[in-house]
C-alpha cells in the first residue's frame, strides 16, 4: 500500500529532527543573514532543507515545492499539490540552544492544507493532522480549549500584537505569553495549553500552513488577522496575520479588531 501523506510527512519530520539535533549538539553556525532583518540562516537550516526536498519530492515528484530555504519556483503554482515547508521554525531559538524550535511540514491541495506535521525534536513532540481526521500529539487526539470569554483567556503573541493601536474595539483582556515558533504556537492552541494565538504581521505560509491545519482539526477557528479564511500556495506566499482560537473567543477577538465588539456567546 502506498505511504499516506501523513506518514510521509511524519517520517520526513523525524529525520529532520535527527539532523537538527546533531547540529544543535555541536553548536550550529550561521551561514548568512536574510535581507531586511528577516533573520539568520544556519548550516542546519540548509542541511534539513536539502534532506526534506530529497525525501519528499522523490516520494511525490508531481508536487510543487515552497520552502523558506529554497529559491521560489513559480512552477509550484501550476501543480495541484504543493509541499509547504519550514525546515527550522524558530531559528533564533535554535541558535540560542532553546528547545522551542520546530520542523513544519504541510501539503496543500488546491489552496487548502490537507496534511500537516509539526515536530519539536528537542522536546519529543510530534503534532499531526490530516483533512477529516483528528489532530494528534504523539499519536493521541488533542482538542483546543473550551474558552468562550476573553477575560482570563491566555494568548500566545508578541508584545506589539497587543498594542492599543492594533485594536479599534479595545485591547482584549488576555494573559499574554510568547513562543518563538509560530508553528508551535498554533499547536499549543490545538493542544489546549493556550486559548489563542495572534500575530498581526504579514506571515509567510511556511510558518503557519502546518500548524493551521492542526489547530483547525483540533476545533479552533483559524483565520487571518481580519477574520478572513486562508488559502495557501499563493503567488506571494504570505497571509495577512494569523488568529487562532475556539469559535466564541475567535468571534470576540475579530470583533475587537474590526471595532464591532460582540456580546459574549451565552450558549453554555
Amino acid at each position: 500500500m502506498p505511504e499516506s501523506d501523513l506518514d510521509l510527512l511524519t517520517r520526513a519530520a523525524l529525520a529532520a529532527g535527527e539532523i537538527a539535533q546533531a547540529y544543535r549538539a555541536r553548536g550550529p553556525q550561521v551561514v548568512t543573514e536574510k535581507p531586511g532583518g528577516a533573520g539568520p540562516v544556519t548550516e542546519a537550516d540548509l542541511a534539513v532543507n536539502r534532506m526534506l526536498e530529497g525525501v519528499l519530492r522523490s516520494a511525490r515528484p508531481d508536487h510543487g515545492w515552497l520552502s523558506e530555504e529554497s529559491a521560489d519556483d513559480p512552477a509550484r503554482l501550476r501543480t495541484r499539490h504543493c509541499f509547504i515547508i519550514d525546515p527550522i521554525d524558530g531559528t533564533r531559538a535554535f541558535i540560542a540552544g532553546d528547545t522551542g524550535f520546530s520542523h513544519s511540514l504541510a501539503i496543500a491541495q488546491g489552496g487548502t492544507v490537507v496534511a500537516a506535521v509539526v515536530h519539536l525534536p528537542a522536546r519529543g513532540l510530534t503534532y499531526a493532522a490530516a483533512a477529516g481526521q483528528p489532530a494528534t500529539l504523539n499519536g493521541a487526539p488533542i482538542r483546543a480549549s473550551a474558552a468562550r470569554l476573553e477575560s482570563g483567556a491566555s494568548v500566545l503573541a508578541a508584545r506589539p500584537a497587543l498594542e492599543a493601536a492594533q485594536w479599534p474595539g479595545g485591547v482584549p483582556p488576555l494573559t499574554r505569553a510568547f513562543r518563538t515558533s509560530l508553528a508551535w504556537r498554533l499547536c499549543l492552541v490545538a493542544e489546549g495549553r493556550f486559548d489563542a494565538m495572534v500575530t498581526l504581521r504579514d506571515t509567510w505560509e511556511w510558518d503557519v500552513a502546518a500548524g493551521m491545519l492542526i489547530a483547525a482539526q483540533a476545533g479552533a477557528v483559524v483565520s487571518d488577522a481580519a477574520g478572513a479564511g486562508l488559502r495557501f500556495n499563493a503567488p506571494h506566499p504570505q497571509t495577512a496575520g494569523i488568529m487562532a482560537a475556539p469559535p466564541a473567543l475567535h468571534r470576540q477577538l475579530i470583533g475587537r479588531r474590526t471595532a464591532i465588539a460582540p456580546h459574549p456567546d451565552p450558549t453554555p
